[in-house]
């Protein structure tokens, strides 16, 4: 089992979390909910996974098709449910931009398989209900 550590350090709301391995990331509430911008707000984390998660495995899974990736991005938006409480994620778009000697078929076959089969988060956030959507740009130097 892993095992997550949260401390208050900052004001009200802004705190230090740590993993297992002494990683750190410090979260906040939004100044509209009396928070001071010490962190990451935590569905805003939630999102940063996913850019992540997804990352890692389009990265892996080109390095294994021999392509030559110089430059990789990620920009994640999501929309939440409106005047709810809790607001999940209802809408989420992912674009990939990649840079390098990459073959675009094979660059959207890796976020494909990313965002439909191997990233967690991704599945985390479909089973909470929200709709993902993805598209890919491959940039040659």
């Amino acid at each position: 089992m892993q095992k997550i550590e949260l401390t208050r350090i900052h004001g009200d709301f802004g705190f230090e979390v740590k993993d297992d391995s002494g990683k750190t990331v410090n979260i906040d509430n939004s100044p509209a909910h009396g928070g001071e911008g010490f962190g990451v707000r935590p569905m805003q984390m939630l999102l940063m996974a996913l850019a992540g998660c997804s990352g890692m495995d389009v990265i892996s899974i080109l390095k294994k098709q021999r392509q030559q990736v110089t430059g990789y991005k990620t920009i994640v938006k999501g929309e939440r449910e409106p005047g709810v409480e809790p607001s999940v994620w209802k809408q989420v778009e992912v674009e990939f931009i990649i840079t390098g000697e990459v073959d675009i078929a094979k660059a959207q076959r890796a976020v494909d398989l990313s965002m439909t089969k191997y990233c967690s988060v991704a599945e985390t956030l479909r089973r909470a209900g929200a709709t993902l959507t993805w598209s890919v740009k491959v940039l040659k130097e």
